[in-house]
């Protein structure tokens, strides 16, 4: 299923800043970043349980915030691009022109 997961870390200290890189470098493994904390991921249930648990336990639920949007398996419906970057299918990867 297509899971949009989008992030805004905490970056005034140190702290914040490493984990801004941890949560980006998790979900670059397991997805295309769209926008700088945007990421659209084709996971299954088992691979989406998995780095959900992984970015909560990085993020500081006091200072950070995480969210994740279920798109599903007939997301390219539900998606529209407009501007400069171009558009891909993860599931095929390759550009969608």
């Amino acid at each position: 299923m297509m899971v949009l997961i989008t992030y805004d870390v905490e970056t005034t200290s140190p702290e914040g800043r490493k984990r801004l890189r941890q949560v980006a470098k998790a979900c670059t493994n397991q997805g295309q970043r769209v926008q700088n904390s945007v990421f659209e991921c084709v996971l299954d249930p088992a691979q989406l349980a998995f780095l959900r648990n992984k970015l909560l336990k990085i993020i500081d639920t006091e200072t950070d915030s995480l969210r994740f949007y279920y798109l599903g398996n007939n997301w390219q419906k539900k998606v529209d691009h407009f501007g400069a970057k171009t558009s891909y299918n993860p599931e095929a990867d390759q550009l969608i022109i």
